[in-house]
């Protein structure tokens, strides 16, 4: 098989799974926004760009970033 069709065959899915990610992420950063005072949309904006970042970043294919990073505990 082509490395190139390796790195494709689930596009789908992840990007399903991303969407999915970014709905239940969405409200979460809005309500860490709205608690801590800050503007709604600096919410939006963190949750984005922390979650790029790690995403860029990391080497593990499973990570907890977000708001939902201090729910794990």
């Amino acid at each position: 098989m082509n490395i190139k069709q390796d790195l494709f065959k689930d596009i789908e899915r992840d990007m399903l799974s991303g969407v999915v990610v970014f709905l239940v992420a969405l409200p979460l950063c809005l309500g860490i926004a709205l608690a801590s005072g800050a503007p709604l949309f600096a919410g939006i904006i963190s949750g984005v760009v922390g979650g790029l970042v790690v995403s860029l970043l990391s080497k593990s294919q499973l990570s907890v970033t977000g708001p939902a990073a201090g729910l794990v505990v």
